[in-house]
């Protein structure tokens, strides 16, 4: 009796071992793809934090510069504008003058 049940047992050990190796193998599988995936994550945090962030920085400064130059443009225009109707008025004061 005592052979069947070291024998039995033997079986046992062997059957969950392979069964174990596994499942051991398939976690060291898994541990390599979410360390695949941590240095992905690391590169584009990396390339968010110095490429992007940058050139979103650079981005709203240069349109914050634009709208101020379309500001003064607009002043400009306007300028001109009321120069432009002072000017035809003048001179429809002076034809009207002239008849």
């Amino acid at each position: 009796m005592e052979d069947k049940t070291f024998e039995l047992l033997t079986k046992m050990y062997s059957e969950f071992s392979v069964k174990f190796d596994k499942v051991d193998s398939r976690l060291d599988m898994i541990d390599s793809r979410l360390n695949k995936l941590e240095k992905g994550q690391k590169k584009l945090e990396t390339t968010l934090e110095n490429d992007i962030a940058t050139k979103l920085q650079a981005l709203h400064e240069r349109e914050a510069i634009n709208s101020e130059k379309l500001d003064e443009h607009s002043k400009q225009l306007n300028d001109i504008n009321n120069k432009l109707n002072y000017l035809a008025l003048s001179v429809n004061i002076k034809i009207q003058d002239l008849r």
